[in-house]
C-alpha cells in the first residue's frame, strides 16, 4: 500500500470550508503535508485530538515569537548539509522533505527553504569526516531520510560505513509513524540494514513516536522488521502542549515502546522554534510529568532522559525542590563542560534554559553533597 500524500488543506475532506480557508494563511507561511495513512488516525470528532494537532495547521502558528533555529545550528555546520556539533557525533542532513510536517518542527525552516541546507552530493561531508577520526557517530538525519528510496539512500549508507573510525550509523525517521508502509513494503530497506548493521557496527534507527496511537499495528510491525533486520530502534519525542503533556498519556507511550522493545531515548523539552508557543510547556512543570510518567512504568520503560537541545548542548533537566531547579550537561559542544551541574531559583513561566537568570551560588551546598568546583558551572 502507498498512501497518497496530501500537501494543502483544501485537499482534506474532512476539514469544513470555513476551517480550509482558516488556514491557508498558516500553510503560506509553515508548509503543510501529511499523507492518507497518517490523517487516517485522526478523530475528526475531536477537535483537540493529539494526532490532528500533531499535523494539521493552526492558526495560533502565526503568533509571532520564537526563531527559526533556536539550537543556532548554523553555528556548528562545518560545510553545506554537514553538522559537528559533538566531538563524537557528526550530522549528515541529507533531505528536506518529511512523510508529514509535524506543526512543531524544530526544523521547519528546512521546508520553507527548500536545499539551502541539507546536501544531494556527499563527497564533501564524507571527506570531512575521514579527516575527523574522532567522529564515532553519524547521524543521518533532515528531513526524514526514509523518505527517500533506498536506491538513494543506500550509496550514503555505504559510503559513510566505508570509513573505518565510524562506528555507529543513526538514521533519524518518523516514518514508521507516518508511513509505517514505507518499511514493511520495501525488502530493499530490510536487506540494506542487514548488509550494513553488523555486530560491531550497527545501524540505530532514531524513530518518533510522540503519542501512543501512533502506535497502530502497522508500526508495530513496521518497527519489527527494523528489529529484525538487525537495527537498534531508540525513540525519541519532545513533550508537547496538547499530545503527550499528561503523565498517564505519556506513561503509556513508554510502556507501549518498550513492549515493542524500543527503549525511550530522549524527551526533548519543546523547542522555542517560530510558530511552536502553543505547544511549549514550562520546564518545571515538563520535569514533574515527566517524573510522574516514569513512576507508572517499569525500569525499562524509563530509560529517557530529559533534555534541552540549547546552543551549548544537551542539558539534562536533573531535578526541581521547591525553590531550585537543577541541570547538568549530558552533552556540550565545549567537551569540557559535559557533566557540569548547574543550579537556578526555580521559574514557573521559564520555557527554556535562557530563561533561567538567577543562578544559585553554590549548587553542591544546595544538594548536601561534595563537587569540585571544576565540574559546576554557574
Amino acid at each position: 500500500m502507498k498512501p497518497r500524500y496530501l500537501t494543502r488543506v483544501d485537499q482534506i475532506s474532512a476539514l469544513n470550508v470555513d476551517e480550509k480557508v482558516a488556514l491557508r494563511r498558516v500553510e503560506e507561511r509553515f508548509a503543510f503535508r501529511s499523507n492518507e495513512y497518517y490523517l487516517s488516525l485522526v478523530d475528526w470528532d475531536d477537535p483537540t485530538d493529539p494526532i490532528r494537532k500533531i499535523v494539521i495547521p493552526d492558526q495560533m502558528e502565526l503568533e509571532d515569537e520564537g526563531v527559526l533555529d533556536p539550537s543556532q545550528e548554523k553555528d556548528y555546520t562545518v560545510v553545506k548539509g554537514l553538522q559537528h556539533k559533538y566531538r563524537e557525533t557528526a550530522l549528515l542532513l541529507v533531505s528536506d522533505v518529511c512523510g508529514s510536517y509535524c506543526r512543531f518542527c524544530f526544523r521547519k525552516r528546512l521546508f520553507m527553504d527548500h536545499g539551502a541546507e541539507v546536501t544531494r552530493d556527499v563527497t564533501e561531508e564524507l571527506a570531512y569526516i575521514r579527516e575527523h577520526p574522532e567522529v564515532t557517530n553519524v547521524l543521518i538525519t533532515g528531513g526524514d531520510p526514509l523518505l527517500m528510496s533506498t536506491s538513494r539512500l543506500e550509496p550514503i549508507v555505504r559510503a559513510v560505513r566505508e570509513i573505518g573510525h565510524v562506528r555507529i550509523i543513526r538514521i533519524g525517521s518518523k516514518m514508521p509513524a507516518f508511513n509505517p508502509y514505507r518499511i514493511t513494503e520495501d525488502p530493499a530497506l530490510r536487506e540494506m540494514i542487514r548488509r550494513y548493521s553488523m555486530p560491531e557496527k550497527r545501524i540505530y534507527i532514531m524513530v518518533q513516536f510522540n503519542h501512543p496511537r501512533e502506535l497502530a499495528p502497522q508500526a508495530v510491525e513496521a518497527v519489527s522488521l527494523l528489529i529484525d533486520a538487525g537495527a537498534i530502534v531508540v525513540n525519541q519525542t519532545p513533550l508537547v502542549r496538547g499530545i503527550n503533556d499528561d503523565p498517564a498519556v505519556l506513561a503509556d507511550l513508554f510502556k507501549k515502546l518498550s513492549f515493542i522493545g524500543v527503549p525511550p531515548y530522549y524527551v526533548f523539552q519543546c523547542r522555542p522554534t517560530k510558530g511552536n508557543g502553543m505547544f511549549q510547556v514550562p520546564v518545571e512543570e515538563t520535569y514533574k510529568i515527566f517524573e510522574e510518567a516514569k513512576a507508572q512504568v517499569s525500569g525499562l520503560a524509563k530509560r529517557a532522559r530529559l533534555v534541552m537541545s540549547h546552543v551549548s548542548g544537551k542539558i539534562e533537566v536533573a531535578g526541581v525542590t521547591d525553590e531550585h531547579v537543577y541541570f547538568k550537561y549530558h552533552q556540550a559542544a565545549d567537551p569540557a563542560n559535559i557533566g557540569k551541574f548547574m543550579a537556578f531559583r526555580r521559574n514557573p513561566a521559564a520555557l527554556w534554559f535562557d530563561d533561567y537568570t538567577d543562578p544559585v551560588s553554590d549548587p553542591a551546598d544546595l544538594l548536601g553533597m561534595t563537587c569540585p568546583s571544576d565540574r559546576l558551572a554557574l
